[in-house]
């Protein structure tokens, strides 16, 4: 694969042939490695797809976390992984592992499912940041910024502007149709796109990155005491962000500058379980860790033997629960006029209908 554009003439008319139609070019797993994707895929597979659909029912179920923005994002984020990760192990061991060789068409189809779903969950992750980046940094104002209608109006962007992204190269944004410079590592897929998908990808990688940084950041730098569960949360997520996405950004990056062999296309293939992975360990980060969300699944577990456990009926975010709680802690140790600080915390509070012993921080 010296060149990935062939140009023929032919009566004076040009024609391209583009060797990515040659799907075998990128079939080079060996039966070994097909048994190792193939197991990996279906586990991880199985394990997402039963996490995001228990992260979904919980949701669904409890009004109370119904009546909360965050959970709005949580819950795109948990429908995004599930759709993904079903097309995913799909779509991955049909082309590698059972080397279906469908239409351009066809083909094209596919990947847009698989490109809107991760899209779409980094998209969800993206708004979560924001909303844990304002709970954190503007407390007070987070219930009259973030707001349920808001939530619903950002979520169903964020996926329209997925879905719209994802079927470009299926419209025509392709090598194929222009004739243009293929991927080596993606077939079909024009380079200018595939450096427009990694931008914006990484565009939005940076800031969940910097939103929980910052977090952390100001937590160290105003000597507040940090609940040792938010600061776990906080590390889990950066290290799952540089360790799931990390490496696939870095070989698209080479892709784009450099020559790709099969022994870079065999690691592409098994880094790509790195995308299923991160939707399997997302319900783990963000829904299992929150407190309020596994009462809810204990209530629903309970719910024959009349035994429930009593959720916070606010409609505010948990870091914002807890921010205000850390917010009040400081304001009754500085004295002198902080005393109204505290005053004020409380009626804010009590005004937005907040029973702060009953809220858990995720």
């Amino acid at each position: 694969m010296q060149n990935k554009t062939l140009r023929n003439q032919e009566g004076g008319n040009y024609f391209f042939t583009n060797l990515a139609d040659n799907m075998e070019c990128f079939m080079i797993l060996t039966p070994g490695q097909q048994l190792a994707v193939a197991i990996l895929a279906l586990t991880l597979g199985t394990f997402t797809v039963l996490e995001n659909l228990v992260v979904l029912c919980v949701i669904l179920h409890s009004q109370t976390l119904r009546s909360r923005p965050s959970y709005h994002f949580i819950g795109s984020l948990a429908v995004a992984d599930l759709i993904g990760s079903i097309i995913f192990v799909y779509s991955f061991l049909d082309f590698h592992v059972l080397h279906r060789k469908d239409s351009p068409n066809i083909f094209l189809f596919k990947l847009a499912g698989v490109i809107a779903s991760f899209t779409a969950s980094v998209g969800s992750l993206f708004l979560t940041a924001i909303d844990r980046y304002i709970s954190i940094h503007r407390p007070m104002a987070y219930k009259r910024i973030i707001t349920k209608t808001k939530a619903v109006i950002a979520f169903s962007m964020m996926w329209t502007i997925s879905i719209i992204i994802s079927l470009l190269p299926l419209l025509g944004w392709n090598c194929k149709r222009l004739g243009t410079v293929c991927s080596d590592i993606f077939p079909l897929i024009d380079q200018k796109y595939l450096m427009f998908w990694i931008g914006m990808t990484s565009i939005l990688l940076l800031f969940i990155i910097y939103a929980y940084m910052f977090i952390l950041w100001k937590s160290h730098h105003h000597r507040t005491r940090m609940d040792l569960r938010l600061a776990k949360t906080l590390v889990l997520i950066l290290v799952a962000l540089i360790i799931c996405w990390g490496p696939l950004l870095a070989i698209m990056v080479y892709d784009l500058f450099g020559k790709v062999n099969d022994f870079i296309k065999t690691i592409f293939a098994f880094c790509s379980m790195l995308c299923l992975l991160n939707s399997t360990v997302n319900p783990v980060i963000y829904a299992m860790r929150s407190k309020d969300l596994r009462r809810a699944f204990l209530n629903i577990c309970h719910m024959c033997r009349g035994a429930t456990q009593t959720l916070d009926s606010s409609g505010e975010s948990d870091w914002n629960i807890k921010s205000v709680r850390t917010t009040a802690g400081r304001a009754g140790t500085d004295g002198g006029n902080h005393a109204k600080t505290r005053v004020k915390v409380a009626q804010v509070t009590v005004s937005g209908g907040t029973d702060t012993s009953a809220a858990e921080p995720v």
